[in-house]
């Protein structure tokens, strides 16, 4: 070959280029969404080798091969505790058969009665309440928790640990590394000076790590002696943690046979990290009041998208109303359908989200939802006073789900998260209550004064958009 049949540089840069493109052009779409397909494709055909890089970093939601392997060994464990609770615990009163069906079959847990559901709707109650139960545990405390901080508020809460371990209980704490990653360090060691055992859940591992590196355990559990249970949106840290924002979250405390299986949850996520059960079989409380209600944990793990699957098809049943609170709203095709379908068939459906912002990103991709929502009849309220980081749903007077799950594609498709089912009239009640107060404090979005923001607003809101499907 003569020197001048060689390609150049530039060439050969160029041709690689047009490699990349014409194979992703073929394994993009394997497994993806349209929408996740549109957005890679678009930044590979722009960007062909960064996109490539990016697209092997975290184009994948999904956990690697010992991971899963590891998750179906506790098969029998989960299945194990499905029977027992089939069989000791109180049946539910069961207004809505056919989403306890679908729950146990997406997350492998029953309902079960028996129940007692208080609702925290204060910040700092949730923190006293909490350290109350630590300082009256005998046996265990267990916390699974996506932000766990080493200010006030988390060292209030490792000198509750620390005075528990002294008494003899067994503590063990797991906390996202992502999520805690300013305080980690002083974390990990006010927690190991406790003589608490501590873990980090989804840590980075070089040669085992999973396929897409942004995937995180987003759950909240706090758990004593198998007997009560906190789930919802709140983690340990200070309220204001971020400068100029203060977050408003919804707790529930439960008693009752439900909590064996939030303690499930944390054991499995526990034996994932650590290849070690901490329990054959968790103890089954006694009936403490009289509420149906059902885990349902999410996540990559798992087949199918628990928390997705179930929203959608709730959405679709509704009869009168719906109301869905989150802080971080990035619909799919599947939800925006419902929800108009919802919509046309006389449902009147209430979507409260927040006007403080903690995430610029995902705020723009999130409010260029809102014409065609509001479009398609879709009521949009944006609580003022703080940031509205609760996370629950509730349809008509049959169905609330409360826990760490949020609306978008993260929650969906990448984040270990974990809802709690309730059944019951009263329960349901009550947070229909705290939602009408989310809604009076609220300002409603109108199609006419949303269509008046500038044109430089709409066009953030479109390129956060184009790679929503990725956040």
């Amino acid at each position: 070959m003569a020197i001048h049949d060689i390609p150049s540089l530039g060439e050969s840069y160029y041709l690689v280029e047009w490699a990349i493109r014409l194979v992703m052009l073929v394994v993009v779409p394997f497994r993806r969404s349209p929408a996740a397909t549109r957005s890679w494709l678009l930044l590979i055909f722009v960007l062909p080798l960064p996109g490539l890089l990016l697209f092997l970093a975290i184009g994948s939601p999904r956990f690697p091969r010992w991971r899963r392997e590891r998750f179906h060994a506790l098969d029998p464990f989960v299945a194990g505790l499905a029977a027992r609770l089939d069989a000791e615990a109180p049946p539910g009163a069961m207004n809505e058969p056919e989403a306890a069906t679908l729950a146990r079959t997406l997350g492998h847990l029953p309902a079960v009665g028996g129940n007692a559901v208080e609702f925290i709707d204060d910040y700092g109650a949730v923190i006293d309440r909490l350290v109350e139960d630590i300082d009256a545990a005998k046996r265990h405390v267990r916390l699974l928790v996506y932000i766990f901080a080493d200010d006030a508020v988390g060292q209030r809460v490792m000198a509750a640990l620390a005075r528990a371990v002294a008494r003899g209980v067994a503590c063990h704490v797991l906390f996202d590394p992502v999520g805690s990653h300013r305080w980690r360090r002083g974390t990990v060691a006010g927690l190991r000076a406790a003589g608490v055992e501590v873990r980090a859940a989804l840590p980075f591992r070089l040669l085992r790590d999973r396929t897409r590196r942004d995937m995180r355990n987003h759950r909240k559990l706090f758990l004593i002696d198998g007997q009560v249970g906190f789930t919802g949106s709140q983690n340990i840290v200070a309220q204001d943690f971020r400068p100029g924002v203060t977050n408003r979250e919804l707790v529930v405390r439960v008693t009752g046979p439900v909590v064996a299986e939030m303690t499930a949850v944390f054991l499995a996520d526990w034996y994932l990290e650590t290849e070690r059960l901490l329990e054959d079989a968790p103890e089954i409380s006694p009936a403490a009041g009289t509420a149906t209600a059902q885990v349902l944990p999410s996540g990559a793990d798992y087949r199918s998208q628990g928390f997705h699957t179930m929203l959608i098809w709730q959405i679709h049943r509704a009869r009168h109303r719906v109301v869905l609170v989150t802080p971080y709203l990035i619909p799919d095709e599947d939800l925006l359908s419902a929800l108009r379908t919802a919509v046309l068939r006389g449902v009147t459906v209430d979507l409260v989200v927040s006007a403080i912002v903690d995430q610029r990103l995902v705020h723009f991709a999130q409010s260029s939802y809102y014409d065609e929502l509001l479009r398609s009849g879709v009521r949009i309220r944006r609580y003022r006073q703080r940031l509205l980081h609760a996370k629950n749903v509730a349809f008509d007077d049959r169905l609330a789900i409360l826990g760490s799950s949020n609306i978008d594609i993260r929650s969906f498709e990448l984040n270990e998260e974990v809802s709690l089912l309730l059944f019951d009239a009263a329960d349901i009640a009550r947070l229909t209550a705290i939602q009408q107060a989310y809604l009076a404090e609220s300002d409603e979005v109108t199609l006419d004064q949303w269509r008046r923001r500038s044109g430089l607003r709409k066009f953030a809101e479109n390129v956060a958009r184009l790679v929503s499907p990725l956040l």
